[in-house]
């Protein structure tokens, strides 16, 4: 096993209004230091990423990264309602989402944009959380294998070796998002070796060996260690759970 480290994200998704966002900012500010035993990136709504960006900065706080749930293609232009790379980057956001099952199974974004947007992020020097993961009946039909090749083979078309340095993967099970339902971690681990082995057939194995593959379906607190315990889950994308410091830094110290 490569000495990866791990790394857990808070997806906040459309929740919080600005008073809530930035105290919750706060106070994992407080909490996430360079001790920290995993990397840790938080994505806010767009609109209170500035004030948390602030407050991070008052905080004096350069261990916890500031992502983004999503962004356009294109640079600064006319683009109506959307959000570019380079205005993200002047708010201090460092990270970016891709390929959330929520964007792909409810706004309809496709493989092909899926990937126009991992090459413009690391195009633009963005570290890239790209997700992945089968739906409900994909599962059952046994294509949970096939499913997640292939939307790393569309997606990361293009994306070179060295690129790989900059993507995380995360795989997320629709069918336990959201929903109480997780994988056993002995279901979660053979998807994600299944992950790595595509990796290593793309682009080698001392390639793959170095990506972090984090699991992004339902993870808590009471979970989290027995997951993240798994040979090949190095983290986790984290949704309800990040919404409380408590429970956000319970997955957090479970990835000692």
């Amino acid at each position: 096993m490569a000495n990866r480290k791990k790394y857990v994200g808070g997806n906040w998704k459309m929740n919080l209004n600005k008073e809530e966002a930035v105290a919750l900012a706060k106070a994992l500010a407080e909490k996430v230091t360079a001790e920290a035993p995993c990397e840790v990136a938080i994505c806010p709504p767009f609109v209170y990423l500035d004030a948390i960006s602030q407050a991070l900065c008052e905080a004096g706080n350069k261990t916890l990264k500031l992502g983004a749930q999503d962004f356009w293609t294109e640079g600064n232009g006319a683009y109506t309602g959307e959000i570019s790379l380079s205005q993200l980057k002047d708010v201090g956001v460092s990270v970016v989402l891709t390929g959330h099952s929520e964007r792909r199974h409810v706004i309809g974004e496709t493989d092909v944009l899926i990937n126009e947007k991992n090459l413009k992020a690391l195009e633009a020097g963005m570290e890239v959380i790209f997700c992945i993961g089968e739906k409900l009946e994909q599962r059952e039909a046994g294509q949970t294998d096939a499913i997640n090749a292939a939307q790393l083979s569309y997606g990361l078309a293009g994306v070179s070796a060295e690129q790989m340095k900059n993507i995380i993967i995360a795989y997320e099970p629709v069918w336990a998002i959201g929903t109480g339902k997780t994988a056993t971690p002995e279901d979660a681990q053979k998807a994600h070796k299944a992950i790595r082995e595509h990796l290593a057939a793309m682009y080698g194995k001392e390639v793959a060996d170095g990506v972090r593959i984090q699991y992004g379906g339902s993870m808590k607190p009471a979970n989290a260690g027995e997951l993240m315990g798994q040979e090949d889950i190095d983290g986790g994308l984290i949704g309800g759970a990040a919404l409380k410091a408590d429970d956000f830094m319970g997955i957090v110290e479970a990835a000692k």
